[in-house]
């Protein structure tokens, strides 16, 4: 099969029809092989039915997923990557805002260019400018910087992968946002982008708030502290325990070589606990003793924990 084309979707029954007929268009056009994955998120509008009505007609390629309450966008494309076939695997909303007519080209980027992963990007965009286009420029900024992935639109709906690359990284929570930076971790570098079509919404209301900006920071820094130290946390807590210790510690000595100097001049009255460098030490050195106890305990999760040999192996003979 050529292209499994994978759509999460939340209470999106009104355009669910068009996307279909537009996207069997494309692939009868171009002579494709083809699957279609409708994922409904827990949507509570007639967007099930629908499905069922369009796997009735087409029981070859439409497929479909229904959760039994909302789950989010990550749960919705990890069910769908586990299920698709395709050589090529495309992602799109199903808000009718990602063009199929984009999907001849994605496909051969993977094939013909050999790229393990294509993310749209949406340079002309129709969103709210002050509400979507600000925020999501700085939140891509952010996670170019920390992820070495150079794309313009990190969260695009629209992406090609190859069928490998799906089936060898894990989407939790919301990490959906940072797919390409999953994918980089597990050893697929071969990333391109490829501008793609914005289209304005033509039914119903978006489904994010601001919220999603924030989270998508929380969820970055997860990503990045996990894929750097999640095999090692002694690296990091050890190290910075190690610092902040030795500065308590260093804090410690100037507070005794005072005092000594007091009682050597004869001036029994300073007391220990009237410096500020003593609570200076004291603070440090327990501080840096949890964190070095964190890395120890990391350590001991890390060894113990059924993926510490897990890795990604491409070839063997």
């Amino acid at each position: 099969m050529d292209i499994s084309v994978v759509i999460p979707l939340y209470n999106e029954a009104e355009s669910l029809p068009e996307l279909y007929e537009w996207i069997k268009k494309v692939m009868d056009e171009n002579h494709f092989t083809y699957e279609i994955i409708f994922v409904s998120d827990g949507s509570t509008d007639d967007s099930w039915k629908i499905i069922e009505d369009l796997a009735a007609q087409a029981p070859q390629t439409v497929k479909g997923i229904k959760f039994r309450r909302n789950y989010g966008k990550s749960p919705a494309l990890h069910c769908g990557f586990q299920r698709a076939q395709g050589n090529v695997v495309i992602t799109m909303d199903a808000d009718l805002q990602d063009s199929p007519d984009e999907i001849p080209e994605l496909f051969r980027m993977i094939t013909d260019d050999g790229y393990d992963l294509v993310s749209g990007w949406k340079k002309k965009r129709y969103d709210n400018k002050l509400t979507k286009n600000l925020p999501s420029k700085l939140f891509n900024a952010t996670a170019r910087k920390f992820s070495g992935v150079k794309l313009h639109d990190f969260n695009c709906g629209l992406k090609a992968y190859k069928q490998v690359v799906v089936k060898n990284i894990e989407i939790y929570n919301d990490m959906h946002r940072y797919i390409p930076y999953l994918a980089r971790i597990s050893g697929f570098t071969n990333i391109a982008e490829k501008e793609v079509r914005h289209q304005a919404r033509k039914y119903g209301n978006t489904k994010f708030g601001m919220s999603r900006f924030f989270n998508g920071y929380l969820d970055l820094i997860t990503l990045w502290f996990t894929s750097k130290f999640g095999k090692k946390p002694m690296h990091i807590f050890g190290l910075w325990g190690s610092v902040v210790f030795f500065i308590g510690f260093v804090a410690l000595i100037f507070v005794l070589v005072a005092k000594l100097m007091s009682i050597i001049d004869g001036d029994l009255r300073p007391l220990v606990a009237n410096s500020p460098y003593f609570y200076i030490s004291l603070t440090a050195m327990i501080i840096g003793t949890q964190l070095f106890l964190a890395g120890f305990i990391g350590e001991l999760i890390s060894r113990n924990s059924s993926n510490r040999n897990k890795y990604k192996i491409e070839k063997e003979l």
